[in-house]
C-alpha cells in the first residue's frame, strides 16, 4: 500500500491516505456480488412472470431458450449491475461491500466519481478481472497502488481509517 496524500480526519490529526489492497477489493466485490445476484434473481422472476414459464424447450438434452429473450435478460443484467455500481460510486463512493471493508472509490482529485468515470470504470473492470486478473494485479506495479481500470478511468480506491463512519 502506498502513501500519497495527507488528509485531515474528524479529530484534526493528519492521517496518510492509502490505496486499498487487492484482498480488500476482492472481498468487497464478493459482498457486492451477492447483492447483484439477488437483483438478477428478482429480474428473472419478473421476466418469467411477464413472458410465462413455457419459454424454454429441451432439445437433444439441451435447454434452448428464445434468443431475443436471452438478449433482453443479458442487457437487463448488465444494465442493472452498471446502475448498481455507478449509482453508489456517484452518490457516496461506496457500495455495501465497500462500506464493510472500509474502502471508497473517489476521482483522482479526491471528489465523488462522475457518471463518465463510473461508466468507464465499470466497463474496464470486467476485462481487468477476466483477463487473468492482470488489470487488478497492476496495482502491485503502479507506484500509487492503483489498478489498471482505476488509472484509465481517473479514479482511486482508498482505504479509510478505522474511525471513518459511512453514515
Amino acid at each position: 500500500m502506498s502513501e500519497t496524500q495527507v488528509d485531515e480526519n474528524a479529530s484534526g490529526d493528519a492521517e496518510p491516505e492509502r490505496t486499498a489492497g487487492l484482498l480488500r477489493r476482492l472481498a468487497a466485490l464478493l459482498y457486492d456480488a451477492f447483492l447483484v445476484f439477488a437483483i438478477w434473481m428478482v429480474m428473472g422472476f419478473a421476466v418469467q412472470f411477464i413472458v410465462g414459464p413455457d419459454t424454454s424447450q429441451l432439445v437433444d438434452g439441451r435447454v434452448v431458450t428464445n434468443p431475443v429473450l436471452d438478449v433482453i435478460i443479458f442487457a437487463g443484467e448488465a444494465g442493472s449491475a452498471a446502475t448498481f455500481y455507478i449509482w453508489f460510486w456517484m452518490r457516496t463512493g461506496q457500495t455495501l461491500g465497500m462500506i464493510a471493508w472500509r474502502i471508497k472509490t473517489v476521482s483522482a482529485t479526491g471528489g465523488l466519481v462522475s457518471f463518465q468515470q463510473g461508466l468507464l470504470r465499470f466497463l474496464l473492470a470486467w476485462p481487468a478481472f477476466f483477463c487473468l486478473g492482470l488489470g487488478y494485479l497492476w496495482l502491485y506495479v503502479d507506484p500509487n497502488g492503483d489498478a489498471l481500470h482505476d488509472k484509465l478511468s481517473g479514479t482511486r480506491v482508498l482505504l479509510l481509517p478505522k474511525s471513518a463512519r459511512p453514515f
